[in-house]
């Protein structure tokens, strides 16, 4: 079957001529938390749609557990489980009949549709309609659809978005608990100190190129209690010269111009 795990082999993504991911390889094993970390437009929606097959790589190969993506397309898809920002589940349903329709889709039994619903604390509002959740309760079910299956990788694109501290922690600790299991979790965010909670790997971006990627205990070292944030500060500042620079931007000497 080849390396267990997700692997990104020399991806890369152009949409109408625009390079919008450019090319990188990175290796998650099982039992890693990988963060994409960046601000808007860096990329990492794209490399998670990539991901999990919703875009073509324009260059490369997407692995997970040694299946490529576009080839055994349900044998690839079974390997995760995914969960998008900014969607929207059927106003009119209730929690109760959402998670049993996506169960359905799986092959599971009521049962486990229970236990996802617990898991997120959504049990007691299963028989309320989608369409009065909050922005938090709905980021819960949609975690809950994403972890219905225990899939051997979760690629969840900002998860934390509209949680509050609380579930934000209860978030944290459900995805030490799969790391633990030996599952994988690659998720995106621009919260870096949920990342620093989380992950045990970081990749920054910027513009759509990896500025950096290192183990978060080695970023911790180098940049002490600043930790990510002061990584990262750094880093767009060295980025942001280096583009300037080579533009004829940066600072000059001397000179009447």
């Amino acid at each position: 079957m080849g390396e267990m795990g997700l692997e990104w082999e020399n991806i890369s993504k152009t949409i109408r001529g625009n390079r919008v991911v450019h090319p990188f390889s990175f290796r998650l094993p099982p039992g890693r938390v990988l963060a994409l970390a960046g601000g808007n437009g860096a990329g990492k929606s794209t490399i998670l749609r990539m991901t999990v097959g919703l875009l073509r790589p324009t260059s490369g190969v997407i692995r997970v557990n040694g299946i490529e993506t576009g080839r055994r397309i349900r044998d690839y898809v079974e390997q995760i489980g995914y969960m998008p920002d900014n969607f929207s589940f059927s106003p009119g349903l209730t929690a109760w009949e959402t998670i049993t329709f996506f169960a359905g889709l799986k092959g599971l039994d009521q049962q486990r549709a229970r236990d996802v619903l617990e898991i997120v604390g959504l049990g007691a509002e299963r028989d309320k309609r989608v369409g009065h959740f909050s922005k938090g309760m709905q980021q819960r079910l949609l975690f809950a659809q994403a972890i219905l299956a225990d899939p051997p990788l979760l690629v969840l694109d900002e998860p934390t978005n509209g949680l509050d501290p609380y579930w934000v922690d209860i978030l944290a600790e459900l995805l030490v608990g799969v790391k633990r299991s030996g599952r994988s979790v690659v998720f995106s965010t621009h919260q870096l100190d949920v990342a620093e909670q989380v992950a045990d790997e970081v990749i920054f971006l910027n513009r759509g190129r990896v500025i950096s990627s290192d183990a978060v205990e080695s970023f911790r070292t180098r940049y002490g209690a600043g930790g990510l944030m002061a990584a990262f500060a750094e880093l767009i500042r060295k980025e942001t010269g280096t583009r300037a620079a080579s533009e004829g931007r940066g600072p000059r000497r001397g000179g009447s111009g």
